[in-house]
């Protein structure tokens, strides 16, 4: 087995799709397979044992760290030396095309995963006029392919919706070990509240842009008392972010990794996840695995991995009184918090990394071989032949709250 990616994003680049596909690549090298990874110049020529080939692009002017190209033929030249039996195309939009048609010259099993909802980003950036062209892009390019992989059920079945073919699962998982190492201490709880250790801590992990809604959260602590929010991560709206929160109790650390990240992760009291949209959320499991109980809107892969009412709690997007209201019950329930915390630390245990990547090799493998993989798969859309798994239902939607506020959130920009 010889594998080439082509991916929109790499390192130095840090997010969500950068961190899934370097565990890929580590796991690769220990499985001693070679792989290639095509994308844009920045520097890196090599991660583990996989060949990064980059190409000259240049950075979206409204999204400067990314980074974006158009392989050539010195891509193809390339990819003939390298002699893949297999291309996956990580999110294709640009830098992915031309693997389309290089899979098909070089006669190999082109594979697609979908990691980012950008119809509904369009729409909740208010460009929903451009949704309908984006929806039949993605359509068309995912159905070049022979099969495309879903991040979670509920994706799978929104691929499913926009009638694209053969679409199976690559899950999310975790590394327990790592995120429940983290140390719990007034030190680092200090430093998450800016000298208020002594207030619970809710902990928001991810990148800083108006899609994950941290300003929701601002109304759960100036109504909630005793409360802190400590953000962790960075992006193009944080200053504005922190313009929003000044004069509230919230603590902005920008990026953290590494122990510093596990000891923010252990030293908090309750993770909260307001996100819009997502195609999974690595963070929920990374936040049980560390052992803090999870309140999370019902987006991505939630409810994949968080069982309502026992590791966590699930509430509509944008419902700031239900956000609120399990805060308050678990702020002022400390026993609740631990068991919470303790069950979704064992639920954890059973989504490593190993046994996540294994299941993708297995679909890698059955392609190259010319069959279909086994994979639970919804019906209706398929080109070929063969038996089908059986239907992934959803799951039951969150009951409507009596009074319950429903906003839409709009980014407030600080004046002047």
């Amino acid at each position: 087995m010889r594998v080439v990616y082509f991916t929109e994003t790499f390192l130095p680049k840090i997010d969500g799709i950068v961190t899934v596909l370097c565990l890929l690549l580590d796991y690769l090298q220990k499985q001693g397979i070679p792989s290639m990874l095509v994308t844009a110049e920045r520097g890196v020529t090599r991660y583990a044992d996989t060949i990064v080939h980059g190409v000259p692009g240049m950075p979206v002017p409204f999204y400067p760290e990314l980074h974006i190209t158009l392989p050539g033929r010195g891509t193809l030249a390339a990819m003939r030396a390298f002699k893949p039996t297999l291309v996956h195309l990580i999110h294709p939009s640009v830098t992915g095309m031309p693997g389309i048609r290089f899979a098909r010259k070089l006669g190999v099993p082109l594979l697609a995963s979908f990691h980012t909802d950008v119809v509904r980003m369009a729409r909740f950036y208010r460009m929903g006029i451009m949704a309908p062209f984006i929806a039949a892009y993605t359509r068309w390019t995912y159905n070049q392919c022979d099969y495309t992989l879903a991040t979670s059920r509920r994706m799978q079945r929104y691929l499913h919706d926009l009638h694209i073919h053969n679409v199976g699962l690559w899950r999310r998982g975790v590394d327990p070990e790592f995120f429940g190492s983290g140390v719990r201490s007034e030190a680092m709880r200090a430093q998450l509240t800016d000298g208020h250790p002594e207030r619970v801590i809710l902990l928001f992990v991810g990148r800083a842009a108006p899609e994950k809604r941290i300003e929701m959260l601002r109304e759960v602590i100036t109504g909630v008392p005793n409360t802190h929010l400590a953000v962790v991560g960075d992006g193009p709206h944080l200053p504005a972010l922190r313009a929003y929160f000044a004069g509230t109790p919230a603590t902005f650390l920008g990026y953290l990794t590494g122990q510093p990240l596990a000891d923010a992760y252990a030293s908090a009291d309750i993770f909260t996840f307001p996100s819009e949209t997502e195609t999974f959320g690595m963070v929920v499991p990374e936040a049980m695995a560390a052992g803090l109980p999870v309140i999370s809107t019902l987006v991505g892969g939630v409810d994949d991995v968080l069982e309502e009412e026992r590791s966590g709690f699930m509430v509509p997007v944008g419902d700031v009184d239900a956000m609120a209201a399990r805060v308050r019950l678990l702020a002022e329930t400390p026993d609740l918090r631990h068991r919470m915390g303790a069950h979704g630390r064992e639920a954890a245990q059973r989504l490593t990394w190993d046994v996540i990547n294994e299941e993708l090799l297995g679909v890698y493998e059955a392609l190259i071989a010319g069959r279909e993989p086994e994979q639970p798969r919804l019906p209706g859309r398929t080109r070929r032949a063969g038996p089908r798994a059986a239907i992934l239902t959803d799951a039951a939607p969150w009951p409507p709250l009596t009074g319950s506020k429903r906003v839409a959130l709009r980014f407030a920009q600080p004046a002047g």
